[in-house]
């Protein structure tokens, strides 16, 4: 089978899934097609069943914004006509679903039709996907999908409220490779706290949604009680938020940590206590479920498809939005009780086991197929 996935070349959530979905189906022997703006963060280029497929956009004095949409429909038509791709793979409704529908039509004329499937990540539905100059376009790509799939229970929900869709929306939850993570000498962890400190952690692209200053304050209300570290990993528009916080509490400067990005993600993870996850908005949590791979406990909000990843009380806490004084007691009452603990990190670590590539992969692998048949039973 030859698959063309479209994706955000970023490191954030969707981008990610689709890499490591499209490595792991090149692993297996599939031909595999990324058509992106940039090669996707994750990408391994090496391996020889893997494609890429630069998107250009020409830039013209006539046009104040650059008409990427055209460019992408062009380039998804040339690469199926060249390399006679079986199926298409759009994560996120726009561009990419609007865009393989206009390149459709296109392929129809030269009698070289292909199923579309999109897959909806979050954004798309809960933020961009809403507002009046996107909403008809979203929901116009999504119906003319031959499949339709979520990540997350919450997520469909959410999709089937707010739009008009008039196909079934398959849930196909995100994964985590739980073989990148390995033990690592305790040794290490004295590089970032002492033996008598505890370390807590976030990871985000530091979006207001991301409620970093929350994160702070969390912070600020366990070290009262605990010695801790807090570890912030990744950049973005709220670095300010954390200047600010550190202005006005200079006795925690030395107790906070910035690593903007990591290549050792995971390492890091592996040596800390607890994950910290207060977000106003999580179609699902990546950032938890890797968090969990490396038997880190979550403290998190109720947002979205969250209490389908994290479990109360089994693999970490869960608090309303907002709720800043439930999550720091809750990473209190975790950090007081080392037996509390250490099952949890047990459990973390069993639980997104559950989430495995090798479980998610064949469900991906089940619904290409079924979308071919079904395609190719209408088309006869």
């Amino acid at each position: 089978m030859k698959i063309g996935i479209l994706c955000y070349p970023t490191y954030g959530g969707s981008g990610i899934v689709a890499t490591e979905l499209g490595m792991s189906l090149a692993n297996k022997g599939y031909e595999v097609h990324f058509i992106s703006s940039a090669m996707p963060a994750r990408l391994d280029i090496a391996n020889p069943n893997i494609f890429f497929h630069k998107v250009n956009v020409q830039t013209y004095p006539l046009f104040k914004y650059q008409p990427y949409d055209i460019a992408l429909s062009s380039m998804i038509y040339r690469v199926v006509n060249l390399y006679k791709l079986d199926i298409l793979h759009a994560h996120y409704a726009i561009p990419y679903a609007y865009a393989a529908f206009t390149a459709k039509q296109m392929l129809k004329e030269v009698n070289a039709d292909i199923p579309l499937v999109t897959t909806l990540h979050g954004t798309d539905i809960t933020l961009v996907g809403q507002h009046p100059s996107y909403k008809h376009a979203v929901e116009f790509s999504i119906n003319q999908s031959d499949t339709i799939t979520s990540v997350s229970e919450s997520l469909k929900i959410d999709t089937l409220q707010k739009f008009h869709i008039k196909k079934e929306i398959q849930v196909i939850t995100n994964f985590i490779d739980n073989s990148e993570f390995t033990n690592y000498e305790v040794c290490q962890r004295k590089q970032l706290a002492n033996a008598d400190e505890k370390i807590l952690i976030h990871v985000s692209n530091l979006r207001p949604v991301k409620r970093i200053n929350e994160v702070l304050e969390i912070f600020k209300n366990v070290e009262k009680v605990i010695k801790s570290k807090l570890i912030i990993i990744g950049e973005g528009p709220d670095m300010e938020v954390i200047t600010q916080f550190l202005e006005e509490n200079p006795d925690l400067i030395s107790k906070i940590i910035l690593m903007g990005k990591v290549n050792d993600l995971y390492k890091i993870l592996e040596l800390s206590d607890v994950f910290l996850l207060p977000s106003e908005q999580e179609s699902f949590g990546l950032a938890a479920l890797e968090a969990m791979a490396a038997s880190t406990p979550v403290i998190s909000s109720n947002a979205g498809g969250i209490p389908e990843v994290n479990i109360q009380g089994v693999t970490g806490f869960l608090a309303e939005i907002g709720n800043v004084e439930a999550m720091s007691n809750y990473t209190i009452k975790l950090l007081r009780d080392e037996e509390l603990l250490a099952q949890l990190k047990i459990n973390a670590k069993e639980q997104a086991i559950k989430f495995d590539i090798k479980n998610i992969l064949p469900i991906y692998e089940k619904m290409y197929e079924e979308t071919l048949e079904k395609f190719h039973a209408v088309s006869m």
